[in-house]
C-alpha cells in the first residue's frame, strides 16, 4: 500500500527538469518528513533547495567504480543495467528472482524529497522517485519470526573497475532491521528529478534510507534476503571500530576520526559555512521510537 508517508511538497515546489537544466534555482519549501520538529534549534521554516542533477549525479561514492567522486560518473555507464532481478530469499512465502519490471508494474512511485547525509560529513538534497520498500516486502510474504533484511550489490568484474583492489570484501552489503525496512521513509529508489536513476547513484534499485549515514542506502540491489539473525554489513566488517550496524546519523556521536557535530553542504560554494546536523538528518520525530530504550551512543 503505497503514501503511507504524506509529503509537505507537490511537483510545484520542486525545481522542473527544464528550468533546473539551466541552473535556476527554486526554493523547494519544507522538504521531507519531519522538518517542521528539527532539532538543534533549527528554523521549522528553513527552506530546502533540492541539489543540482550535476550535483547529485557527479558527486558520489560507489566504490565498485573507483574510490574518487568522480570515478562513478566516470566508469558507471558500463554497468549493464537491463535486463536486470533482484533474487528475495530467506524467510519469504514467494522466494524466487523478481524482475525489474514486474516489480515496477505493481509498484506505485511517489516523489520524495529526502536529505542526504553521508558519514564523510557531507549532505544534499534529493528528490528521488521510487516506491516504500514495505510495499516490495508484502509481495514477496514475510514470515513470521523474521528480524533482518540483508541486501547485495551487483558484482561484475567485467563492469566495475574499483572491485579489482581489495576496498572493501565484495560484493557490498547491507542490512536493516526489519522494523527500519517497513518503515513508511525506507524507499526503493528508482529515479531522481523524474527520470530514470542513473548508473552511478545505484541504478536500477537503490534503497534509500533518509535517517542513516549513506553507506547504508545500497546501490544497484541484486539481492535482499529476509532473515532472523543481524546480516554482516560491507564497512562493519571493513572496520567495525568506525562504522556499526545501525549508523544514524547523530550529531552528537563523532567518528573517530571526524566530528559530526556540523556538516558541509555540496554546491554551497567554496566559502559556504558548514551547518549542523540534525539528530537522525531531521527525521527524529519519524523514527526515534523505533530506538526507544537503545544507547543511542553505540550505535557506531
Amino acid at each position: 500500500m503505497a503514501h503511507r508517508w504524506t509529503n509537505t511538497l507537490t511537483h510545484a515546489d520542486v525545481t522542473p527538469r527544464a528550468a533546473f537544466l539551466n541552473r535556476r534555482q527554486v526554493m523547494a519549501g519544507l522538504a521531507g518528513v519531519g522538518l517542521a520538529h528539527l532539532a538543534q534549534g533549527a528554523s521549522a521554516q528553513e527552506a530546502l533547495e533540492p541539489n543540482a542533477w550535476e550535483e547529485i549525479t557527479s558527486y558520489n561514492n560507489y566504490y565498485e567504480f573507483g574510490t574518487g567522486k568522480d570515478d562513478p560518473v566516470r566508469y558507471a555507464h558500463a554497468l549493464t543495467t537491463e535486463p536486470w532481478s533482484v533474487r528475495i530469499d530467506g524467510l519469504v512465502d514467494n522466494p524466487g528472482d523478481y524482475d525489474f519490471k514486474d516489480i515496477m508494474s505493481e509498484m506505485t512511485v511517489e516523489e520524495r524529497i529526502y536529505r542526504f547525509r553521508c558519514v564523510e560529513a557531507w549532505s544534499m538534497v534529493i528528490p528521488w522517485n521510487g516506491f516504500e520498500l514495505a510495499d516490495l516486502l508484502n509481495m514477496a510474504g514475510v514470515q513470521e519470526g523474521a528480524k533482518y533484511v540483508a541486501f547485495e550489490t551487483a558484482l561484475v568484474p567485467d563492469e566495475m573497475p574499483g572491485v579489482r583492489y581489495p576496498v572493501l570484501d565484495w560484493p557490498y552489503r547491507e542490512g536493516l532491521r526489519l522494523d527500519e525496512a517497513m518503515h513508511p521513509l525506507t524507499m526503493i529508489a528508482t529515479g531522481i528529478y523524474g527520470r530514470p536513476i542513473p548508473n552511478q547513484n545505484g541504478a536500477p534499485l537503490r534503497l534509500v534510507v533518509p535517517w542513516k549515514y549513506g553507506f547504508k542506502s545500497i546501490k544497484s540491489i541484486v539481492r535482499i534476503t529476509v532473515t532472523d539473525v543481524e546480516p554482516p554489513t560491507s564497512w562493519n566488517m571493513a572496520n567495525p571500530r568506525e562504522y556499526g550496524f545501525y549508523s544514524n546519523v547523530n550529531p552528537n556521536v563523532d567518528h573517530p576520526r571526524w566530528s559530526q557535530a556540523s556538516e558541509r553542504k555540496i554546491g554551497g560554494g567554496l566559502f559556504a559555512k558548514r551547518v549542523p546536523t540534525l539528530m537522525f538528518n531531521g527525521y527524529e520525530k519519524e523514527v526515534a521510537g523505533l530506538y526507544e530504550g537503545m544507547d543511542l551512543t553505540k550505535f557506531y
